[in-house]
Formats: C-alpha cells, structure tokens, sequence
C-alpha cells in the first residue's frame, strides 16, 4: 500500500511539469503522515501540507517531515495567499469529497469551494494534479465540471485504462490557459519505461542514507540550503551520537 501512495506521487510529480533545477512551493491536499510529500523532498522541493486528520499530521510529526502541516478540511477551502504555491498534487483525498459525509455537506458546493480557493493560491501558469478513485462516473464528471466552474483548464487523464488492477485517475488542472493534456500511460511502450521508472525510484529508496546518521543529516541540511532555509554550519560534532555521560 505505502508503495502505491508513494508510486502514485511520484506519478503527481510527473504530471506537474515542474521546472528543473529549480526548488518549488508545492501545497500537498490531503497529506496523511507525509509520505507523499518525501516524495517532493526527494525532488528537491519545498511543500506544506494540509489534512483533516490530526492523527495522521501527528505521525506526519513523529516522522519528522520537513513540510510544515495545517489541520484543515480542504472542503472549506484552501486558506493562503495569492500565489503562493508554485503546484498543488493530492494522492487519493479527492473522492471523499464526493459524498456527504455529514447532512450540511454538499458534494458540488464543497468541490467548487476548494478549487476556487486553490486556483487563487497557485502562481500563474502553475499545475494541480489530484489523484483520486471514483466510484462512478458520475463522480468523475462532478469534479471535472466543478474544477471548470471554478476557472481552471485542463480534464481527467486514465492511465493504463484497459486495466483492471493499473487503472488510475488523475485530474489535471492548469492555470494559465488551455494547453495540450499529458499522455496518459498504458500503451506497450510506456508502461515499460514507467515500470523501469518505479523500479529505479524503488532502488534508490532502497539505498536510502540512515535516519540520523552523520550523512543523512549533512544531506538534509544541504538540501535545506539549496531551499534557501536558514541552516546552522557543519561541524566535526555534526551527527555525532553522544554517549549519555557528562
């Protein structure tokens, strides 16, 4: 399961069409315990996320990820400023605002309130990409035209669709005007390149520095410089562990 969360990110990141080398803000709807935004971290971007769930934002913590967290229903809204983020993406929150879940909840008017807010936070020409499972298609043809409503461009892209167990959704929204939909994967071709891509990301997870070591920090604290965050300097004490004596 924590594969395909992190597989389905990794698909959000693609489909945002982020520019290279280059550190982005990125909001993450529906971040759960931070798994997806490592996956942010791991591209060298900046992300905050919010989430309902205080539970979740409380191993989010223990987790020690280096998105800052917002307790918050994205159903009422995304509350930030005007162009603060330079993309959004969202792993499997999207269809929970779908049903209504309490008397007062209305699909549609939930669905319009996020993504007016969201459209309003995102730089010009930035990206939101939502993975999500649908029931019906009813419910795909909701959020589309609610995110149209709101003002963006952009549809519902299938991946693997004549799949029954690869089938996924992603909604691909855009800002800046209409512009050609990414392919989708599922032709012979693509899904080799992206299982080559998985299994390469797998490796290299796999490879993975350990937590608290020495380099794992002196890799943290590099990456937090590249983000331009205030970092003490390395020293020949830097990771070293203690041993509990004065």
């Amino acid at each position: 399961m924590i594969n395909i969360q992190l597989e389905m990110a990794e698909r959000c990141m693609e489909l945002l069409m982020l520019p290279e080398d280059e550190t982005c803000l990125l909001l993450d709807l529906g971040c759960g315990s931070g798994l997806s935004g490592s996956i942010a971290e791991d591209s060298g971007h900046i992300w905050f996320g919010m989430d309902i769930s205080g539970s979740m934002l409380k191993v989010a913590k223990e987790r020690e990820v280096e998105g800052d967290l917002l307790l918050a229903d994205i159903g009422d809204g995304v509350p930030f400023q005007p162009g603060t983020f330079d993309g959004a993406y969202s792993v499997s929150t999207l269809q929970w605002l779908c049903n209504a879940d309490k008397s007062s909840h209305k699909p549609a008017k939930r669905l319009y309130t996020l993504f007016s807010t969201l459209l309003a936070c995102l730089n010009r020409n930035a990206r939101a990409v939502f993975q999500f499972y649908p029931e019906n298609v009813h419910q795909t043809d909701l959020v589309v035209s609610q995110a149209r409503k709101a003002g963006f461009f952009g549809g519902l892209l299938v991946d693997f669709p004549d799949s029954s167990k690869a089938k996924k959704y992603f909604l691909v929204l855009m800002t800046g005007g209409a512009m050609p939909m990414p392919p989708a994967l599922g032709t012979e071709n693509s899904q080799i390149n992206y299982t080559s891509k998985r299994e390469k990301m797998t490796k290299g997870r796999a490879s993975k520095l350990v937590k608290k070591s020495r380099e794992w920090i002196l890799e943290k604290k590099e990456r937090r410089r590249r983000q331009g965050r205030t970092t003490r300097e390395d020293t020949k004490y830097t990771g070293r562990s203690r041993s509990g004596r004065f």
